[in-house]
């Protein structure tokens, strides 16, 4: 039995030899090119990609208009009283749209200006990656305020930055996301005002009346969604946030 266990042993062991040797994977293959610069094999690019999707998220977040979209979902879900409906999952889907339908133009220009190029092989990785890079800053330079974008120049301590456009990408992105929780808190106050309203007439009435132990949150909520729906809200809404990136 012993020697029977080594054998399979063995046998496994030259079975991932074989393999091994036959499929064998270059780790590194670099060419380099005229101009000075090089390039890297194929296998090498897809593990950068791969690698790359795991912080897409991220960019997401903090590189488009869905935080601003998300936080005013969230806060006027809280103003009618709603605690799960719509769901995180509709929100987070209708937020997703939304800024792709704001982002389009970017992404147009991304996909001609450095996707296309990249993909016919007449522009190098990272050629393309500071061609994709210009649209995204100059959409949030024409979203962040200038008093976010002072404050993290101040606290970077750059001299070299004589202007918006020279802010390099660490530092413009966390002023952008600070600016957007701004104008998304902005929005959300204006969305609660209304419906606080409501809230505090129909708690009047109830004291009014002696109904003291049923909770105004409960009379309130039916007459909150049909001002929604009368006024219809969600195109306004939507409708709002869009006009804030200039469409």
């Amino acid at each position: 039995m012993k020697r029977l266990s080594i054998f399979i042993w063995l046998m496994l062991f030259s079975l991932a030899t074989i393999a091994e040797a036959t499929f064998e994977i270059p780790a590194i293959n670099y060419t380099p090119q005229p101009d000075g610069s090089g390039r890297y094999t194929v296998t090498i690019q897809i593990l950068a990609i791969m690698s790359s999707l795991m912080i897409l998220p991220t960019l997401l977040v903090m590189m488009t208009s869905f935080t601003r979209i998300i936080v005013v979902f969230s806060i006027l879900r809280q103003a009618m009283g709603l605690q799960q409906t719509p769901s995180n999952q509709v929100l987070i889907g209708l937020a997703l749209f939304l800024s792709m339908f704001i982002m389009m133009p970017v992404f147009t220009v991304i996909n001609e200006t450095a996707l296309q190029p990249y993909i016919n092989e007449e522009i190098l990785p990272v050629e393309a990656l500071t061609r994709a890079s210009l649209p995204i800053k100059e959409f949030m330079l024409a979203q962040v305020r200038e008093d976010d974008l002072n404050l993290f120049v101040r606290l970077s301590g750059d001299k070299t930055i004589n202007g918006p456009s020279d802010t390099p990408l660490h530092i413009l992105i966390p002023a952008f996301v600070t600016s957007e929780l701004k104008t998304a808190f902005q929005i959300g106050f204006m969305l609660f005002i209304p419906f606080l309203i409501i809230d505090l007439v129909v708690a009047s009435i109830l004291m009014a009346m002696g109904m003291m132990m049923l909770s105004p949150i409960i009379i309130s909520l039916p007459f909150k969604i049909m001002l929604f729906v009368l006024v219809d809200g969600w195109a306004m809404v939507m409708g709002t946030l869009a006009a804030s990136y200039g469409f």
